[in-house]
C-alpha cells in the first residue's frame, strides 16, 4: 500500500468518525427539544381541556418536558397552552410584539440592554389569573411579574439555593 493510499484511507476514517459524531449530536439535540405530535397521539383528557378553553380552535401539538403544548391562533394572535397529562392547563402564552409589552418593562429593557433588540415577547397567564411577561433579549429570557418587576429565573433560584446551602455548612 502506498503512502498516499494510507493517508487517504486515514482521512476517510477520520471524516466518517466526524460525520458519526455530528449525526449523534444532531439526534440528541432534536430529542431535547419539543417533539411534534399528531392529534391522535394526544390523550383525550388533554384535548378536552384545550377544547373547553378554546372551542372551535385547531392546534399543532408538541410534547415538552412531559406536558402537552397546543400552539394555535386566536383573534389573530399566536398562542400556546401548556397542559399536563391529567388535563390541567398550566399556562397560556400569547405572543406580543415588543411595543405591546407594558411600558415599564420596555423602559427597563431599553435601560438595561441599550441598543439590543427584543427578539420575542409574550404574556403568560396562569390558571389562577396570575399574569407574567416574557422578553427575549441578547439570547436571555427574562420574566416579569404583572407590575413589571424582574422575576428570578429557575437557574438563578438554583444558584441562590446552592449559595445558601454552602453558607449554612460553613
Amino acid at each position: 500500500m502506498s503512502t498516499l493510499s494510507f493517508v487517504q484511507n486515514k482521512k476517510t476514517l477520520i471524516m466518517e468518525k466526524v460525520l458519526i459524531v455530528l449525526v449523534v449530536a444532531a439526534a440528541c439535540s432534536l430529542s431535547a427539544s419539543a417533539q411534534k405530535l399528531k392529534e391522535s397521539q394526544i390523550p383525550a383528557v388533554v384535548k378536552s381541556a384545550f377544547m373547553k378553553e378554546h372551542p372551535n380552535t385547531t392546534a399543532q401539538w408538541e410534547k415538552e418536558d412531559g406536558n402537552y403544548e397546543a400552539v394555535f391562533k386566536q383573534d389573530g394572535k399566536t398562542m400556546s397552552s401548556l397542559i399536563d397529562k391529567k388535563g390541567s392547563i398550566l399556562e397560556t402564552e400569547t405572543d406580543l410584539s415588543a411595543n405591546e409589552l407594558p411600558q415599564n418593562i420596555q423602559s427597563y429593557l431599553k435601560q438595561r440592554f441599550k441598543g439590543a433588540k427584543i427578539t420575542a415577547a409574550a404574556k403568560v397567564v396562569k390558571p389562577n389569573g396570575e399574569v407574567n411577561y416574557e422578553a427575549n433579549v441578547n439570547r436571555k429570557e427574562l420574566m416579569f411579574d404583572a407590575n413589571g418587576q424582574v422575576m428570578k429565573n429557575q437557574k438563578e433560584e438554583k444558584e441562590d439555593e446552592d449559595k445558601e446551602g454552602k453558607k449554612g455548612k460553613q
